[in-house]
């Protein structure tokens, strides 16, 4: 969904839809059900990728990762462990996403046009972030010297899938509870409280709002650049759907919410480090 990685087998779209409508999505969906429908939509690699994040961490505490030596990149793998991550994430979703919601959005996913932009949402995701906002600014710009009516399309589609308001407070969410984690382990001393903390956390929100929208807008760019505008449209006006909106809160919601815990666990985790140490 949005962030994928390789094109998926069309057998997985079949046997998804085989446990979709033969089991009628029973209200509590097994775990089976729950990992067809990770990997139909492509959340599973979208979860997969909050591992990517993890660099972050230190420049949040305004430490250098680099201190660590190579004992950084061990702890982040063992802390963003996928399978952890996609086991937390089928626990919540088995107990949180609606049998309509779910068969909506796999019916969506499952089509030719739901797997070819799992396909280019797989490969945008996984490549070099910085190459792609270039190439999706220069998109952008081109799009804004033509008046090109395709970009409102591509902002309509960034809204529906989460405005930046929520994106902006989830952020913010995530900084609050590292930087509590890492004070609480002795990590970073914070010389004030928790209050004052998230007052300073949301002194840049404009700021931060321009560059997520700014940032959104050339992913979309780069990553739908060989679709034809009927196909974004038509993409667009799938994910303005109640149903499928209902599904994109709760994934961005659980995406969320595993990485402010991975986080808190890495920042936890931090303590036993010490600078230059290697393996």
């Amino acid at each position: 969904m949005r962030h994928m990685r390789l094109l998926r087998p069309a057998l997985i779209a079949l046997t998804f839809c085989v446990l979709v409508f033969q089991s009628g999505w029973a209200r509590a969906a097994d775990r089976d059900q729950i990992t067809a429908f990770l990997q139909v939509t492509g959340f599973d690699v979208a979860l997969d990728s909050i591992s990517l994040s993890a660099a972050s961490a230190p420049q949040m505490l305004g430490i250098d990762p680099g201190a660590f030596g190579s004992e950084w990149t061990r702890l982040s793998e063992q802390v963003f462990d996928t399978a952890e991550m996609r086991s937390l994430a089928i626990d919540i979703l088995q107990q949180t996403l609606s049998d309509a919601a779910l068969g909506h959005a796999a019916a969506f996913y499952a089509s030719d046009l739901g797997q070819r932009l799992v396909e280019v949402e797989n490969a945008s995701h996984m490549m070099d972030d910085d190459q792609k906002q270039d190439e999706g600014k220069r998109l952008v710009s081109e799009m804004v010297r033509a008046g090109d009516a395709r970009l409102q399309e591509l902002k309509r589609m960034n809204a529906a899938i989460g405005g930046v308001d929520s994106s902006l407070k989830a952020l913010q969410e995530i900084q609050f509870r590292t930087l509590i984690a890492a004070s609480s382990a002795g990590v970073v001393e914070l010389r004030i409280d928790p209050d004052e903390l998230r007052a300073v956390l949301a002194e840049n929100e404009a700021e931060m709002r321009i560059a997520l929208q700014t940032s959104a807008l050339a992913g979309a760019a780069y990553t739908y650049r060989d679709f034809p505008d009927d196909e974004i449209t038509a993409y667009t006006d799938a994910l303005e759907d109640p149903l499928m909106k209902e599904v994109y809160e709760l994934l961005n919601a659980v995406q969320f919410e595993i990485m402010a815990n991975r986080f808190e666990v890495l920042a936890g985790r931090m303590a036993g480090m010490k600078p230059g140490q290697d393996i």
